[in-house]
């Protein structure tokens, strides 16, 4: 039996992949959840309620999590009674985006510029030193553009730490890039590595909508260096399972912008449109079993559907769309599920993606 840490769209996204495997699940989460409903007992309980933890550990062969924002110190309780992958000094690093981006540095990966900043006087001191425009972000937390502040001018810097809340944060220089990208890598037990395609990304308002795979256009040279990445930072981790890197390309140069030590919303595409998804690969590798390949089919794409669910016959009566829903309740701009989206040809694919977009903007 597998434990996961979690009980969201990506726990349930695990288990669809793992129960045709012949695995069974139970997850550990603060509250019911629709998502995995069905697929697995619920242990409805707070992640550092250490009995549930214990109870956890007595059932599970091995335990994994589905969002870094579980508490580290109750994960590595847990690691000393049963193995936990991705290790929990990965869910460490994924947490701070300060020490993320330390990470980056000490291993040779280009990131923006950044400095820490502890409180107003500091915020000033880093902006003096980074220029504008550069971004505010706390140090933990925020997703989906959450949790962060742009300035353009000194105007925008005047109370602004206390405004983003008076917690740990950083800052980072505005980075002048082409597009953003992500690298998807499944490392095993035995520390071989995988990867798959590089990914194109596309936000709205901070919110990934629309993921191209693989992306088009992309050198073999710039392949191979989010590959170096990637390799980079699984290898320095003692990795076990699927982790994701965001990338931002700037001509021949690639940044990375974050890490997350999970499954990851721009590998959705996957589950149609790779030969091994990244949640079987991923439930592979921490049961050590042999890694899947990880080839692209072809052109694929991956639509997120925020906020109302549309009707199904609009989706499906577009060639080659998947629908995934999530169980959860409609809520302006909630992730409620998303369209993987497959074609022959690259035109073929942006003709039915175009087609796609307007059907999943109306709801």
């Amino acid at each position: 039996m597998i434990g996961v840490l979690g009980a969201g769209q990506l726990g349930r996204m695990l288990a669809l992949a793992g129960i045709p495997m012949g695995e069974s699940f139970t997850f550990l989460h603060p509250q019911e959840s629709a998502c995995v409903r069905g697929l697995g007992e619920v242990i409805v309980a707070p992640y550092d309620d250490r009995a549930r933890l214990e109870e956890l550990a007595r059932r599970a062969e091995v335990v994994t999590y589905e969002f870094e924002s579980v508490p580290v110190d109750p994960v590595r309780w847990l690691a000393s009674r049963v193995p936990v992958y991705p290790p929990p000094r990965a869910l460490e690093v994924g947490q701070d985006r300060f020490a993320e981006k330390t990470f980056f540095e000490e291993l040779g990966i280009p990131t923006a510029r950044f400095a820490k900043v502890d409180d107003q006087r500091s915020l000033e001191d880093a902006v003096h030193r980074l220029g504008f425009p550069a971004f505010l972000k706390t140090r933990r937390g925020g997703y989906d553009g959450k949790g962060q502040a742009r300035f353009a001018n000194a105007a925008d810097v005047a109370g602004a730490f206390a405004k983003l809340g008076g917690v740990p944060a950083i800052l980072e220089s505005h980075v002048t890039f082409e597009r953003e990208l992500s690298i998807l890598a499944v490392r095993a037990k035995d520390g071989e590595v995988r990867t798959y395609p590089l990914v194109e990304n596309h936000h709205r308002a901070g919110i990934l909508r629309v993921s191209h795979a693989p992306a088009p256009d992309i050198t073999a040279a710039l392949e191979q260096k989010a590959r170096t990445y990637a390799e980079r930072v699984t290898a320095k981790l003692d990795y076990v399972g699927v982790l994701a890197i965001e990338l931002f390309q700037a001509g021949d140069e690639l940044l990375a912008n974050e890490m997350a030590p999970r499954v990851h919303n721009s590998g959705h595409y996957s589950i149609e449109g790779a030969h091994t998804s990244q949640f079987e690969n991923h439930l592979r590798a921490i049961r050590g079993l042999p890694l899947g390949d990880t080839r692209s089919v072809g052109p694929s794409a991956m639509v997120n559907i925020l906020g109302g669910i549309p009707k199904s016959s609009e989706i499906l009566g577009v060639p080659g769309a998947h629908l995934h829903l999530y169980g959860k309740d409609p809520k302006p701009g909630r992730k409620v599920g998303h369209v993987t989206l497959r074609a022959t040809t690259p035109s073929e694919l942006a003709e039915r993606l175009a087609l796609l977009e307007r059907i999943v903007s109306h709801v």
